[in-house]
C-alpha cells in the first residue's frame, strides 16, 4: 500500500483542477507537508483556495489515485510546488474581462455599456479599497473610459455598438458559475464580488449613453484625461481624485 498527501486548487486559464501529489515516504512527515501548505499560503494569500486530501491506493503512482477514486480523474498534475504556485498565482490577479464575462452573465448589454460598468467596478474599488480591481490599463477614448482587455476580446464591433442579441454577448451564452467562480477565486475575491455586485445593481438599468454622460461630466477622471489620442491612459491618481464627480 501506498499513501499519498495531496495539495489542490483550480487553474482557471488552463480550465483545470491541478494538484501536487507527495507520495514517496520522505515526503510524508507532518512537518514537511505544513511547510509546503503554508508556502503556498505565503505566496499565493491566506485566503487561497486549496484542499488536501490523504489517501491510500496500491502503488505511487498517479492512476492508482484515480482508480480508487473518480474524484481525482481530469486533474492535471504539477511536478513541483513552484509551477504550482505559478499556476495559482496568475489566476489570482483578475484581468477586466473576467469582471465583463460575469457583468455579461448577469444583464445584457452593449460594447459600449458594459466598457462603462466595467470602469465603474474598478473605479468603486480602487476608491473605496485604495488598491485595484483588475490588473488591465484603461484608456480615455472620444466615448468615454475603455478597459484593455475588454477593449481587446471586442473591438472586431469598431466604433459601433454591438447589438443587445450579439451571440458573442448574450448571457444566456455565457455560464454564471464560471464566471462567478474565477472572481471568487481572485485575491480578495469575496469582497471584489460584493462591489461588482454594487455597481451592477446601481448602474444596470442605465442606458449607454447616460453611462456616457456619468463619464463626461465636468473634472471626472475620463475628462481631465481625454486629449482626442487613442489609448491615452487614465492613471490611478487621476481616478482616485476625480471619480466622486462620475456618482
Amino acid at each position: 500500500m501506498a499513501r499519498h498527501f495531496v495539495i489542490m486548487s483550480s487553474s482557471y486559464t488552463e480550465g483545470k483542477r491541478i494538484a501536487l501529489d507527495y507520495s514517496k515516504p520522505e515526503q510524508l512527515d507532518s512537518k514537511f507537508l505544513k511547510s509546503q501548505v503554508q508556502k503556498i499560503k505565503e505566496h499565493c494569500g491566506e485566503d487561497v483556495s486549496i484542499s488536501t486530501h490523504f489517501v491510500e491506493t496500491e502503488t505511487e503512482e498517479w492512476n492508482s489515485l484515480e482508480k480508487a477514486d473518480s474524484f481525482f480523474k481530469d486533474v492535471q498534475v504539477v511536478d513541483n510546488i513552484t509551477e504550482f504556485i505559478r499556476l495559482i498565482i496568475r489566476d489570482r490577479e483578475l484581468k477586466g474581462i473576467d469582471v465583463a464575462k460575469y457583468i455579461l452573465s448577469k444583464i445584457r448589454c452593449t460594447h459600449l455599456k458594459l466598457e462603462k460598468l466595467v470602469y465603474l467596478c474598478y473605479a468603486e474599488y480602487l476608491t473605496k479599497e485604495n488598491e485595484k480591481l483588475f490588473s488591465d490599463n484603461i484608456y480615455a477614448f472620444q466615448l468615454g473610459p475603455v478597459v484593455e482587455t475588454v477593449y481587446d476580446n471586442y473591438r472586431q464591433s469598431g466604433s459601433e455598438e454591438l447589438d443587445e442579441d450579439d451571440k458573442d454577448i448574450e448571457p444566456k451564452n455565457i455560464l454564471e458559475m464560471p464566471a462567478l467562480s474565477r472572481i471568487l477565486f481572485a485575491r480578495m475575491g469575496i469582497k471584489k464580488m460584493l462591489y461588482i455586485n454594487q455597481v451592477i445593481y446601481k448602474y444596470g438599468n442605465y442606458t449607454a449613453g447616460q453611462l456616457v454622460d456619468i463619464t463626461h461630466k465636468k473634472n471626472t477622471p475620463w475628462e481631465r484625461s481625454y486629449t482626442g489620442e487613442i489609448y491615452t491612459h487614465i492613471d490611478d491618481e487621476t481616478i482616485l481624485k476625480y471619480h466622486k464627480n462620475e456618482r
